[in-house]
Parts: C-alpha cells; sequence; structure tokens
C-alpha cells in the first residue's frame, strides 16, 4: 500500500471513529466567531480540523430515534455560528431537555451567580440549571432521556467548573443507566501540564480530583480519566464514548470561536487564566470590572512607587460587583506579553511581596483553588518560585503516568 493510498484509507478510519472508555510582544488574538475550518499546516492543505460537534458521523446514528438530553452552552457551535442544539434539531434528533452549567446556557451569568431553570426562547426547550445546589441532574431530571450529551469547552484548568460538572453529570448518568456522549473539543492550554497536585482534603467544585491546576487534556480525555480511575462516586463508571476531535494534536494552536465565559474574552486571558486565577484568592484584582480581565492584576494595596500602571474596576457584564469597585488599583498590564507555557507564580509572589499588610492578603478561597495549603506556606515562608516548582515535580510525573493511559491524540 502507497503512504498516500495509506494515509486517506487512515484518514477514513478516523472519521467514522468512537472512542470509547478505556484504559517578543505580539498582538493578542481576539474571540471570534470562526467562518471557516482550521487548516492544520501548509503542507496537508487538504485536511482539515474539526471538533468531535462537526464529526457527525461518528455520533449522529447513536442519537437517531432516542430521546436526548444536552449539556451544553454558549460554546456547544459548530463552524459557521451554528449551535449544537439548532443543528440537532434540523436533523430530526428528538431533543428533550438542556441542561446548562456555571454561567447559564448563552454564558451570561457572573461566575458563582445563582442560575435558575427556565426555557430556551428560540427552541422551547426546558433548561435545567448544573449550578448553585443542583450540580447533579437528579433522576427526576434525567426522565424521559435515552442519552446524554455532553459539549462544553474547557480551557485546560482544574478549577475551570466545566470539569466539575462533567463529573457530576457522568455519575448521574451512571446511577440512572443512561449512556453519555461526550463530543470533545481542544484544549487550548493542551500542552501545559504543571501545578501543585490537589490534595483529598480540599476537594471541592474548583477541584474536584487529585490533578495538577493545569491537566493537558481535552474534556473527551478527561472523562475518560474519570471513567477508567473510578474517580465516581462508589468506584461507578459510566456507558461513556467520545466523539473526537478530527485531524487535532495537543500542541496544534487553537483560537476558541466564542467566549467560554462572561470574564475569559480572548486568548491572552484563557492563556493566563490559570496563573491569574489565584488572585481570586487574596486581596488583587485580576481584572474582573474591566474589559482585561485576567489580563491584568492590581490591587489599593499595592504601591504606586513599585507599579506603574493602574485601573478602576467597575461594574460590567461579566462582574456586577467586582473586587475593588470604584478604587483604583496599582499593578501590571499583561496584555502583551508573550504566551506563557507553564503555571507562572511570578506575579503572584510580585503582589505578596509588596503588599502593604501581607496578614490581609490571602483569603479562605485560595487553599481551595491551590487544592493544599503548602503553597499559601511556602510563599509565606518567602520560597522562591523555582523552590516552590520543585516541589511540585513528583506528583506531576505520577500524575503523567496516569494521563497517558487515556490520551486520544498526540
Amino acid at each position: 500500500m502507497t503512504s498516500k493510498l495509506f494515509f486517506k484509507s487512515t484518514l477514513l478510519f478516523f472519521s467514522l471513529l468512537i472512542v470509547s472508555c478505556g484504559s517578543s510582544k505580539k498582538a493578542i488574538p481576539q474571540l471570534k466567531p470562526s467562518t471557516d475550518n482550521v487548516t492544520l499546516s501548509s503542507t496537508s492543505t487538504d485536511v482539515t480540523f474539526k471538533t468531535g460537534a462537526e464529526n457527525f458521523e461518528s455520533y449522529l446514528p447513536l442519537l437517531k430515534d432516542k430521546r436526548v438530553g444536552i449539556v451544553t452552552n454558549q460554546t456547544g457551535i459548530l463552524s459557521k455560528e451554528k449551535h449544537l442544539v439548532d443543528f440537532l434539531i434540523e436533523q430530526n434528533i428528538n431533543l428533550q431537555k438542556i441542561y446548562a452549567p456555571e454561567h447559564g446556557f448563552r454564558g451570561t451569568a457572573d461566575a458563582g451567580e445563582l442560575i435558575v431553570d427556565g426555557k430556551d426562547t428560540k427552541t422551547s426547550l426546558p433548561i435545567i440549571s448544573l449550578y448553585g445546589n443542583n450540580k447533579k441532574p437528579k433522576p427526576e431530571q434525567l426522565e424521559g432521556i435515552d442519552i446524554l450529551v455532553f459539549d462544553l469547552q474547557d480551557v485546560g484548568a482544574r478549577f475551570y467548573t466545566y470539569i466539575s460538572s462533567l463529573h457530576y453529570v457522568m455519575e448521574a448518568c451512571a446511577e440512572n443507566n443512561i449512556p453519555l456522549l461526550v463530543l470533545d473539543r481542544p484544549n487550548p492550554n493542551g500542552t501545559i501540564v504543571d501545578g501543585p497536585i490537589l490534595e483529598k482534603d480540599h476537594k471541592s467544585f474548583v477541584g474536584m480530583h487529585e490533578i495538577p491546576v493545569l491537566h493537558g487534556m481535552t474534556i473527551g480525555e478527561y472523562a475518560k480519566m474519570i471513567n477508567g480511575e473510578k474517580w465516581l462516586k462508589d468506584s461507578l463508571q459510566c456507558d461513556l464514548k467520545v466523539a473526537p476531535c478530527l485531524n487535532y494534536s495537543h500542541d496544534m494552536k487553537y483560537s476558541l470561536p466564542v467566549k467560554p465565559s462572561p470574564n475569559l474574552p480572548n486568548d491572552q486571558s484563557i492563556n493566563l487564566y490559570a496563573s491569574l486565577c489565584f488572585f481570586e484568592g487574596t486581596n488583587v484584582s485580576l481584572g474582573r470590572g474591566t474589559e482585561k480581565q485576567f489580563q491584568i492584576y492590581g490591587s489599593p494595596f499595592l504601591p504606586e512607587s513599585e507599579f506603574d500602571f493602574s485601573f478602576t474596576p467597575k461594574p460590567n457584564f461579566g462582574a456586577k460587583d467586582p473586587v475593588h469597585n470604584g478604587k483604583v488599583c496599582f499593578g501590571e498590564d499583561l496584555t502583551e506579553i508573550r504566551k506563557v507555557h507553564r503555571l507562572e507564580l511570578k506575579w503572584l509572589l510580585k503582589a505578596y511581596q509588596n503588599t502593604t499588610d501581607k496578614t490581609d492578603f490571602f483569603n479562605d478561597f485560595f487553599t481551595k483553588l491551590a487544592g493544599t495549603k503548602k503553597l499559601r506556606e511556602q510563599i509565606e515562608a518567602g520560597m522562591t518560585e523555582k523552590e516552590i516548582r520543585k516541589t511540585w515535580q513528583e506528583g506531576l510525573e505520577q500524575f503523567k503516568e496516569i494521563r497517558g493511559k487515556y490520551l486520544i491524540y498526540e
């Protein structure tokens, strides 16, 4: 068989694949709706990337003649801005219910904001909120569902709650004998595996599993890990299938076509998210209440003499009452720095070292974000970033071994 024929045969095989559970300054690319498929490289212009949702042949037959529920939000789109919900209805798929995670079905709610059940005005489908006190679908909320579809865009960080929603959805499916189909999407931070490993005593909705802050997996691969490692309650496993992305690898550059949540407005914020999110557990603003969320940081308690950048948070579409609302904050503007390829601690350490009252710097949420008490203790003890990072290495190596069992892509 010639190499060309082999390549075409392999491509045809993967187009039908369903992956089951088993073992210098530069301009900031803005998120905008994509109108074309992404070409992998100039040497393979006939090969185009597709998300799991666009890999129609791999999952539409599974939904035919079934009563379908779908966990999704504004990120569940196909190319040319068509939402998956609308597409499935056009394909005569019998959609019954929409289940919405944090930020709601349309993705407009603030982080942590209470979301109530409702109805989609376009399709009249009932919407069930999977946030607040109802993080896991109840048996009665799954009545009349033959198969559940999960299509959310993750950003690769442990405390980004879409993977926590995934856990609870998988658990509910396992308990109610409902198959789960995950439509995979790229991880925009898919090459980074870094940070402290979460400890069991510090599990919460912003960190449910013993993984590092940046896990380097797609949401489909992560679902396989949850199932394979038996992380669900009582070591349950759900009937899981993953519709894979086509022609994707972890080091592929990928710009999200829409905001994954209200305060991640562009590629720069998504890349810096994991590093700057630690400020949520301090008295430092990370830009909520501005148009540079997760791209700047600052505080009224940092000295103007050391920080020449300032901003004043005000209520906006992503934060109705932002930290330091109406107060001048001094800090740094990171909107044009180079892309980071690890979890950076330097901004957190700089802010701590320069804050006027270190006893008020941290709050209780910091330990939940870190997944361990050690990081705060290390910072307060004056350890350098290099010294702190060294303490992560053994845990990271152990995690990488587990991670390798569930990777779908190179």
